[in-house]
């Protein structure tokens, strides 16, 4: 239990640094926090017009869901840590980016993130998954829209696989629902601006 915790917290620590506003000041662009959606993650920032810091955000974003999930999924088991553990450890990084402690608990939406604790859980998914983003947002060029998609087909396409790639785990599963739960709640303004056709689109560069 005690090595349990400390990883939960470790893993929230780690999600709650906003990577976004981190890069963005060492390359001098303004703080993501102060334009277009006002959301510190990879896709507003692609609305300052850097393309290098939008991808370091992205990669760094998911970087901090993947290592925890994927320590304990190699070393975990001689501490007592298992299935359980990584689906709260993933959870922990999850919340960590739409809370962070370091930032008032004003995070971003966690979309990268959640990518880095899908791949950790299992690469197959976690490539299943991206690969719905990449062609939501293709045709349509609306990053929430890919997000809202993918989120929802996460814990889809881990029941699919069950008994075929992997074997599906109870609290696997459940960290998937809360996630893509989670995931739908921190995009209620941008599906409102889905329906009223006033979303920006990909790339487009903030006012």
């Amino acid at each position: 239990m005690l090595y349990t915790l400390l990883a939960i917290i470790a893993a929230y620590l780690l999600g709650a640094l906003t990577f976004a506003v981190f890069v963005c000041k060492m390359l001098g662009l303004p703080d993501p926090r102060s334009y277009g959606s006002n959301n510190p993650g990879a896709s507003n920032v692609l609305r300052s017009g850097s393309k290098l810091a939008a991808i370091l955000t992205l990669l760094l974003d998911a970087f901090k869901g993947f290592i925890p999930v994927l320590l304990v999924k190699l070393d975990g088991e001689p501490y007592g840590m298992g299935a359980g553990t990584m689906a709260l450890v993933g959870l922990a990084a999850f919340l960590g980016h739409l809370y962070p402690i370091f930032f008032g608990f004003k995070g971003g939406k966690g979309v990268a993130t959640a990518a880095g604790v899908i791949l950790a859980i299992s690469w197959p998914l976690g490539l299943a998954t991206l690969g719905t983003w990449l062609i939501i947002a293709y045709f349509f060029r609306y990053s929430s829209l890919a997000a809202l998609v993918a989120a929802v087909f996460a814990p889809v396409y881990y029941l699919m696989g069950d008994g075929v790639a992997w074997s599906a785990d109870k609290s696997i599963v459940m960290a998937l629902v809360v996630m893509s739960a989670m995931l739908v709640y921190a995009h209620r303004e941008n599906i409102t601006r889905l329906l009223k056709g006033t979303e920006s689109r990909l790339g487009k560069k903030a006012a």
